[in-house]
């Protein structure tokens, strides 16, 4: 295993995921006082695990039919379409 590799993608999804929606949605959770915390961790993790299992199957899958070259330039354009629309949308 790359460490190198393994820390990238752990720090590129952990800044991802701060302050999101799911972990908005999970704190939310976690104020109701008559709810296990550990249940709550306990759920929002496996959620993150499926979800970048999907992903990571699903790169997979994207890997044997298009270049990662081609698939790095048809991310940056959409990240960049994201951003547009929502600057768009916030003026």
């Amino acid at each position: 295993m790359s460490m190198k590799i393994f820390w990238t993608v752990f720090g590129t999804v952990f800044l991802a995921e701060l302050g999101d929606k799911t972990q908005l949605a999970t704190m939310l959770f976690a104020t109701d006082r008559q709810v296990d915390r550990l249940t709550i961790f306990l759920g929002a993790s496996l959620a993150l695990i499926c979800t970048s299992a999907l992903g990571v199957a699903a790169g997979g899958l994207l890997a044997r039919h298009c270049s990662p070259r081609h698939l790095s330039r048809l991310a940056g354009l959409a990240f960049i379409v994201i951003g547009a629309w929502t600057i768009y949308r916030a003026g």
